[in-house]
């Protein structure tokens, strides 16, 4: 019987897995430093913001329904546009104001003009828009009057409406057209028809072309084409966006801001140009 000959176990080296860029570790490290990196430079961007909170915000009680991050956009928003003018809008829902108080925002910026809401659809009537127009007369502010358009009612009705309210004299705005909404039992191309006949009835009893209020996003996809030659006051709210954009007459910036004198939550107002050039857009 031949003799049985035992072989040595084969021993395995452990091999080692080479550490990569894409290893969790790596990752996780990469990760990190982008969010470092997006903060210092955010901060930075908002250094004259933040200072101006940790200088004076903390000394005095944030508007709640605003964030220290909101507020510090406002304030940048308002700085960068400093050679400006400025103004506010207010409705019913701003409660009774005290309009003596109203000087301005963020104790630097002065506040010029308003827009009050004076109607909206076809017979609603702002409770608080008769006082808020001689109010805002009486602490000469420019003032402007809106109305608020219900897609879904006779845009005729809605026009005298406007009209039986608002009554306009020298040096306020030209009335102003609020429309927001999309309709529910009619088509684009009808809601459209609407609206120019509610602004061909307001412009020639008030003998000017009304200006036209609307978010950014509506104003691209139902208005921009087919309402050239109109005054447009944007609202864009966007954290990013910081610069009034050149066919922007007025650019409402936020809807969270904080005014001596209003109790809550005030939407502010960019106007596009200089003091003078805003006495060329009222009526004379």
């Amino acid at each position: 019987m031949a003799k049985q000959i035992r072989r040595k176990p084969v021993t395995r080296r452990k091999t080692t897995k080479k550490k990569t860029f894409f290893s969790g570790k790596m990752i996780g490290f990469t990760i990190t430093f982008l969010i470092v990196l997006f903060i210092g430079v955010t901060a930075y961007h908002y250094r004259d913001a933040l200072a101006y909170y940790f200088s004076f915000k903390s000394k005095h009680q944030t508007e709640k329904n605003a964030t220290k991050v909101e507020e510090a956009r406002i304030f940048q928003v308002l700085k960068r546009h400093e050679k400006k003018v400025f103004g506010f809008d207010v409705s019913e829902y701003q409660g009774k104001i005290s309009w003596e108080e109203i000087k301005t925002i963020e104790d630097t910026f002065q506040l010029k003009f308003v827009f009050i809401r004076a109607t909206a659809g076809k017979d609603k009537v702002d409770s608080r828009f008769k006082q808020n127009w001689k109010d805002a007369k009486e602490n000469s502010f420019i003032r402007g009057a809106y109305h608020y358009y219900r897609p879904n009612e006779n845009s005729i009705q809605q026009a005298t409406n406007f009209i039986k309210t608002v009554k306009l004299q020298k040096g306020d705005f030209p009335p102003v057209l609020d429309i927001e909404n999309l309709p529910k039992t009619q088509s684009i191309d009808s809601l459209k028809v609407g609206l120019k006949r509610w602004l061909t009835k307001v412009e020639n009893h008030y003998n000017v072309k009304p200006i036209i209020y609307s978010g950014e996003s509506y104003y691209k996809d139902f208005l921009e084409k087919e309402f050239k030659g109109y005054t447009f006051w944007i609202a864009n709210y966007n954290f990013f966006v910081e610069d009034i954009k050149d066919h922007w007459a007025f650019w409402q910036f936020t809807e969270k801001g904080t005014v001596p004198g209003i109790q809550g939550p005030v939407d502010v107002n960019i106007y596009n140009g200089t003091p003078k050039m805003l006495n060329y857009m009222v009526l004379q």
